[in-house]
């Protein structure tokens, strides 16, 4: 599975992006997707996950209510939408994913996953 993630850019507090993530290979149904991200100096942190068939989705405590995970099984996307952006969410965003054959429910660690895109750069101003 390959995987590029895109839509980063620069944006003001209280804003709002929409981040997507292309994926190759015909198992993306099979593939539980997550969003990571991470700052300068800081651990990769989960951000949000959701199962291969939209049945389960997960958000890390510091996003809720204001991001949403979402995925198109038919044009092999996955998207992070992301409202009242604060400048503390700047940071690098990887799209990640599960390997078909994996049971994981939606990991929240980066060890869950096992393909990951190049990320892309989110800076949020104050």
């Amino acid at each position: 599975v390959q995987l590029q993630a895109f839509g980063g850019g620069l944006v003001q507090a209280g804003g709002c992006l929409r981040l997507s993530c292309a994926a190759s290979g015909r198992t993306f149904s099979n593939n539980d997707m997550g969003w990571f991200r991470q700052a300068p100096g800081k651990e990769r942190e989960f951000v949000g996950g959701i199962s291969r068939r939209g049945g389960i989705i997960r958000y890390a405590d510091f996003v809720k209510g204001r991001f949403t995970v979402s995925r198109d099984n038919a044009k092999n996307m996955v998207y992070l939408e992301m409202n009242s952006l604060k400048p503390e969410d700047t940071a690098v965003y990887y799209c990640a994913a599960v390997a078909a054959q994996r049971t994981v429910a939606v990991g929240t660690q980066p060890y869950d996953y096992d393909y990951w895109g190049q990320g892309t750069l989110v800076t949020v101003s104050s």
